[in-house]
Parts: structure tokens; C-alpha cells; sequence
């Protein structure tokens, strides 16, 4: 399928951003990163004093992350990037989603009786993990924007893997927690300490497995993951029961990522650039287009009718995602329709000041009634920003699927499963197909002046939920004039079909009873997932927000 561009015209008489609530720290040749842990923004940080891209820093804080938060992704992974030239002012994706092996069939997560399986059975199965993308995409990326040695990006991972790091509290709920991975052989076995208990939080942990890979992937490149021992071990611990995969060495030394190009579209003053399928961007681009043809902006956070609009547009927008976006390599994906500005109107149209019925997914122009679905995406994702010292930007959503992956481990690092990402359902826009890649709400998101000058970067983890929280953010920041972290800290409402989850006792109780009245009833739920982590550049300074839901912090190279 061609890749689309869609840039629309910008709303030039709308409003401007507001000024920051705070001084942040200057840009000027300064380095910044978001991330949601210390150790991560730490080792992006000590890439960026010594003179690195910002796609160099990408890579020590996935190599950090997965070994400090392996419970949201990893190198057995996947991840999408967008990233800004500040030389070219373009944007460029780099695709790391996982693809199915070769052997997967459209009904391999159904029972003998044609059933779907329970869902933990399938995340914990053999064939739930997909060819991992995260490490080719970081090497492709890095091939063509590093300005450091590959193997100089692993040592801060290696050093601590080694020495070990501190539990935190939230690594420790989710150890002790009660989903299908927490009882997998091989999280049991890497999470007990000395005694044979289960973590705690300030427990030290070690992970000598993971530091001899990650040497090994410094030294050997992508190989050490996709051919030769770590291959054939990925290979075997999937062929294990129960419900074995099918995955071969021929899967993974097979893997590509994928350069595509950014999907923009305007948003009053800004062009918003994301990722094109089988990301979700469409659809971000789509709930914001809807959000600018109403008032909204004129109202803010205290307003039930800005909630109730925010919620109203998200469910339209849903209802579109789910019934049209997959990989492109594999299904017609309306791109263009979805954001036609005569069929944004149509929907936009749909928004009142109380909630309808739940929405059926629209006909953009050109295509066909939309289409069954029956995926159910399981949030296990984390999200970083990075800004060089030379005005690139990293906007980066990397995943392992769900909590610990499928909870198989090999070599240090968790095994995605990301199959379980496809529709259980053989039909559809996002049924399973060997080679394919699942579709995915992670949206890293870059902002743009009307020059194309960088305005900031956005993103979060939180399964189909990161759409809304995005949406949430951006409203905040760009139509509120709040701060990047008061944006962040507003409370979440994910809004799709009947459901409105959300962060209820974060609503102000006044604001939740109108609320109710207005037909949207926030029930708890949603929410803890987030982990928005964010930049807009405000008069020459960085003003960041990391995510208190998480560990994360913002720090630049200047220290503050």
C-alpha cells in the first residue's frame, strides 16, 4: 500500500500555546530525556554529554529499561520511533513492530472446539511471542543518524545488570501481582532473592545474564540476537509447552524493521507527526481533528462539557480505529478517509454536550462498511523523549505486550507476546497472518510549528488507552496553557464504546457528579497504566512532565 502523507492546513487563527506556569531549563545545547525510570534518563544523559544523537541515546535507555522496568518492554520487544532532523526539519518513523513467524495460522489462539483460549493461557504460550524489532530498529535508526560506536552505547546496562539495582515500589506490585506471567516458571525463578521469597522494593537485584548479552550485543551487533545461541535459545524455550509456538531461526534472522514515512496532519497552530500503520496514529490524528471542531479550548479542566467532549470524540475515534487500521502490508487501511476534513466534520458533528449511545464505526470516503474486530490489547509498555544537544528528537513507545511479556525469559531478557496483539478472532482488519505485524496503539508523537520547527514530543504506554491519554495531554498543554506536567497529571478518561474508565477519585467530586449527569459516569479501572512523558519547547526553554504514575523524572544535561 503507498504511504500517505496527510498534512492539513493549519488553523492559523486558533489559539496559541499559553505561557508556562514555571522557568524550565533552557534549551540552548542543552540535551534532554524523559523516561520512567532514573537509571534510564540517567544513561541517555551520559550519551548526550558525549556529543551523541539523540537516536544514540535511544539505544542506552531501551538497553536500561528493559533491564530496570522489565515489566513494560525490552530487547525481546518491539517499539516504534519518530524522530526530527533539526538540519531538515523532517520527521522520520522507524517501524520495530514484532511480525508473526512464519508457521502462525489465523486461528492458532483458538481451542479444539473453536473457542478463543482464556487469555492468560495465550500470553503465557509459546506462540504468543512474535519475531522481536525492537534491536533492529534501534541498529537501523542508529545506521543512519548515530554519531557514536554501537558498542559504546551498553556499558551503563552492563555495569548495573552486574552490580544490580534497586527494586522499586512499582516493580514490586507487579511481582506481587495476580495476572497469568507472575506465576511463569521463569519470572518466579529471576524475582526470588536469596531466601526464596519474592522481591520487596529496596531489595537489590542482579541480572548477570542480561550484562553478558547486552556485551555481546555491543560487540556483535544485531546478530546477537537474531542468529547464532541467543537465537536457537529463543527458538527452543518457545517450542516448550504449553500450547508451543512455531517460531524458527529463519523467523528471526529474517526480520526487517521497517523506514516509513511520518503521518502529520495539523492541529490549529501545530502539524502533529506519528507513526502510519499498523500504529494507531490515524487515530490520534483523527480524535484531535474532531477536538478542533469544537470549543473545548475555550473551556479547561474544570469544565464537564471539555470532558464530555473529550470523551465523546474518543469513543468516534475508537470506534473508526477498531474497525479499519492494521498492517497495510496486509489490509486497506483508509488512512486518508479517516482524516478527510468533509468526514472529520461528519463525525465531529456527532459531539454534543452529553453522552450518545455508544457509536458505530463510520464509512470514510472509498471504502467499504467497516469490519468485525475482536482484539484486546493488554497495556506492558514504556515511553521516552530525548532532544540532543543539536535540536534532534526522539519520541519513542517501546513494549514487551503485557506485564513481563509471555514470561519466558532467555539470556536476561523477557519474550514479548505480541501475537496475542492480533484479533483472536480470524477476522477482521487485524486477524493473525504469517509475516504480519499486529496492529498497535503505541503513537510517539512529534510536534511541529507551521515552519516545522520543533514545538515537542509526546508519548505513553497503556495498551488501547494510550490514544486518549496522548489526546488528554495534548489538550492540556497546547489548549489549556497548563505546564507539560500539569497536562500529564490531569486526570485520565479513556472512553470507548459504553465504557468510561478513567481515574474516577482524580475528578474532583462536583466535576464527577456533572459528569454523571451528562450521561458519563467514570468508573475506576484506567489509569495506573499511564506513563505519559513529555516535552513543548515554551520561549527557548524545555518544559517536560514525566509521569507520577511511574518512576520516571526529566533531567537534561545541565543537571536540572
Amino acid at each position: 500500500m503507498r504511504r500517505v502523507v496527510l498534512i492539513a492546513a493549519l488553523a492559523l487563527a486558533a489559539c496559541a500555546p499559553k505561557p508556562a506556569a514555571q522557568a524550565p531549563a533552557s534549551t540552548e545545547r542543552q540535551g534532554f530525556v524523559a523516561a520512567a525510570h532514573p537509571l534510564a534518563v540517567e544513561a541517555g544523559l551520559a550519551v548526550l554529554r558525549r556529543g551523541g544523537d539523540a537516536s544514540d541515546a535511544a539505544v542506552a535507555v531501551q538497553a536500561m529499561l528493559g533491564l530496570v522496568e522489565p515489566q513494560s518492554s525490552g530487547l525481546g520487544g518491539g517499539a516504534f520511533m519518530v524522530r526530527y532532523d533539526a538540519a531538515t526539519k523532517t520527521v522520520a518513523v522507524y517501524d520495530g513492530r514484532e511480525t508473526a513467524p512464519a508457521g502462525a495460522t489465523p486461528d492458532m489462539f483458538l481451542d479444539a472446539n473453536g473457542k478463543p483460549l482464556p487469555r492468560g493461557a495465550a500470553m503465557t504460550s509459546g506462540r504468543a511471542t512474535g519475531v522481536p524489532g525492537a534491536v533492529a530498529m534501534l541498529a537501523m535508526a542508529h545506521g543512519r543518524h548515530g554519531r557514536l560506536a554501537w558498542n559504546s552505547l551498553f556499558g551503563d546496562a552492563a555495569r548495573v545488570a552486574d552490580e544490580g539495582f534497586t527494586v522499586t515500589s512499582r516493580l514490586e506490585r507487579f511481582v506481587h501481582g495476580d495476572f497469568a506471567q507472575v506465576s511463569a516458571p521463569d519470572v518466579v525463578a529471576y524475582f526470588r532473592n536469596a531466601q526464596g521469597e519474592k522481591v520487596q522494593a529496596g531489595d537489590t537485584l542482579r541480572n548477570p545474564a542480561y550484562a553478558h548479552f547486552v556485551r555481546r550485543l555491543a560487540t556483535e551487533g544485531t546478530d546477537a540476537l537474531y542468529k547464532g545461541e541467543t537465537a536457537r535459545r529463543i527458538v527452543a524455550r518457545l517450542r516448550q509447552g504449553p500450547n508451543p509456538g512455531s517460531m524458527t531461526e529463519a523467523d528471526l534472522a529474517g526480520y526487517r524493521p521497517e523506514a516509513r514515512e511520518a503521518l502529520c496532519n495539523g492541529y490549529r497552530v501545530y502539524l502533529l507527526c506519528v507513526p502510519p500503520p499498523p500504529s494507531s496514529g490515524v487515530g490520534l490524528l483523527q480524535l484531535m481533528a474532531m477536538l478542533e471542531r469544537t470549543d473545548i479550548a475555550s473551556r479547561g479542566p474544570g469544565d464537564p462539557v471539555a470532558w464530555v467532549q473529550f470523551a465523546e470524540a474518543s469513543r468516534l475515534m475508537y470506534a473508526d480505529r477498531d474497525a479499519y487500521v492494521g498492517d497495510p502490508a496486509f489490509v486497506r487501511v483508509p488512512v486518508a478517509g479517516l482524516l478527510d476534513p468533509a468526514y472529520v466534520a461528519s463525525r465531529a458533528r456527532l459531539i454534543g454536550n452529553a453522552a450518545a449511545a455508544p457509536p458505530e464505526a463510520g464509512t470514510p470516503p472509498g471504502v467499504p462498511p467497516a469490519r468485525i474486530d475482536a482484539t484486546h490489547e493488554v497495556p506492558g509498555t514504556s515511553h521516552f523523549v530525548i532532544i540532543d544537544g543539536f535540536g534532534n528528537a526522539v519520541s519513542m513507545t517501546t513494549t514487551v505486550e503485557s506485564y513481563f511479556g509471555s514470561g519466558r525469559m532467555v539470556d536476561g531478557f523477557f519474550l514479548n507476546n505480541q501475537m496475542t496483539d492480533f484479533s483472536f478472532v480470524p477476522e477482521g482488519p487485524n486477524a493473525v497472518a504469517p509475516g504480519k505485524r499486529p496492529r498497535s496503539s503505541m503513537t510517539p508523537l512529534i510536534i511541529l510549528s507551521k515552519q516545522r520547527d520543533l514545538v515537542g514530543a509526546l508519548g505513553s504506554p497503556g495498551g488501547t488507552a494510550i490514544l486518549a491519554y496522548v489526546g488528554k495531554a495534548l489538550v492540556g498543554s497546547l489548549d489549556w496553557g497548563l505546564t507539560m506536567q500539569q497536562a500529564i497529571d490531569l486526570p485520565n478518561l479513556v472512553a470507548r464504546g459504553d465504557s468510561f474508565a478513567g481515574e474516577a477519585d482524580k475528578f474532583a467530586p462536583p466535576l464527577r457528579a456533572a459528569l454523571a449527569t451528562r450521561g458519563v459516569k467514570v468508573r475506576s479501572g484506567s489509569g495506573e497504566d499511564s506513563g505519559l512523558h513529555g516535552v513543548i519547547i515554551r520561549n527557548g526553554r524545555f518544559d517536560g512532565g514525566a509521569d507520577s504514575r511511574r518512576d520516571g523524572v526529566v533531567r537534561t544535561t545541565g543537571g536540572q
